[in-house]
């Protein structure tokens, strides 16, 4: 992956460092083709890598419970950067910094900016290192830009897909969001989250994206799985295994809230929430969603039955509004 920086030498220093002989390499989906790559490289120093197969959708899903069984040493964990603490291993984290350049997908992104005077930058950990960049290029467009800066992230303008607080932070401050990356799931969080037009600047194919129509009609067919669920009268409870997934206390109240409702709900403890799994429960009429919120996110398109986020609960349960959720984010915990 040229466009990538996987930081051989850091990772080789680390096992040197520790006296490692077993490593395991973890890496989300788009990123699990260089395993190979990198396990040969390890193999040249005299060390066992082992490489996770399951999927891996972010920084809290880590793996971390077969470790001793399997005599393993250090984790490196790619592409994410730390958001839950576990020590019963030493846990490695990889920026996977890209080092495509960004230019020309920020002067494609103007084109789009007729009319919108106040910019947000926001981005993922791989492009976080060109916000400054992107920044000038925009100031000398003649933009005024703002960048969110949160307690919860570790660098500003990052987000990551369960927390926009980078975002929101400046939502109110800005006209429009220009996202710098390379998929659109978190450009789309951004403008779900903030109901403001946002821009997908891609800097692999250097060209720029507006996502009206997309968030209009991901919006539909979540209000349309709502109306689904809004007919349910049995309730599955999706609590989610993995380290930084677990939200059991949450599902308890969602479980008693529903109970007083006069329907029923069943906890499920689960791994990995795919579609084939919650076949198993035909009884079920509708499932709320307790671990990581990006699951839901094209629930409509690929599972059965409705599959809510927690926010689309309170939806409806009558706490929040259709308008609130958006406000509050569809995908953040």
């Amino acid at each position: 992956m040229k466009h990538f920086d996987f930081e051989e030498e850091k990772i080789i220093a680390e096992i040197n460092k520790r006296g490692a002989k077993r490593v395991l390499l973890q890496f989300p989906e788009g990123l699990k083709s260089e395993g190979l790559r990198l396990a040969r490289i390890l193999e040249k120093i005299g060390v066992l890598p082992i490489i996770s197969g399951d999927p891996c959708y972010g920084a809290c899903d880590l793996v971390d419970f077969e470790t001793e069984r399997f005599e393993i040493d250090i984790i490196f964990h790619f592409g994410h950067t730390r958001m839950v603490r576990t020590e019963k291993i030493p846990i490695i984290y990889v920026d996977v910094r890209s080092n495509a350049i960004i230019n020309k997908a920020i002067e494609s992104a103007l084109f789009l900016l007729n009319g919108y005077q106040k910019i947000g930058l926001v981005t993922t950990i791989q492009h976080a290192h060109t916000i400054k960049s992107a920044q000038e290029l925009l100031v000398n467009a003649g933009k005024t830009v703002f960048v969110g800066d949160s307690d919860k992230m570790p660098y500003s303008g990052q987000i990551i897909g369960c927390d926009y607080s980078n975002v929101k932070s400046i939502a109110n401050e800005v006209d429009a969001f220009i996202f710098i990356g390379g998929g659109r799931f978190h450009a789309l969080g951004v403008a779900l989250c903030t109901a403001k037009p946002t821009i997908l600047a891609n800097p692999f194919d250097e060209k720029a994206l507006l996502l009206d129509n997309q968030v209009k009609k991901i919006l539909q067919q979540h209000w349309d799985s709502l109306q689904k669920a809004k007919k349910a009268t049995i309730f599955g409870i999706l609590v989610g295994l993995k380290p930084g997934q677990e939200n059991f206390d949450n599902a308890l109240k969602i479980k008693n809230l529903i109970e007083r409702k006069g329907k029923s709900a069943i906890i499920l403890l689960i791994n990995e929430i795919l579609p084939e799994a919650l076949m198993e429960f035909p009884a079920i009429d509708a499932y709320i969603n307790t671990a990581c919120p990006r699951i839901s996110f094209d629930a409509p398109l690929k599972f059965l039955k409705p599959v809510l986020t927690i926010n689309e609960f309170k939806v409806l349960s009558g706490e929040y509004s259709w308008e609130d959720m958006i406000k509050k984010g569809l995908f953040e915990k």
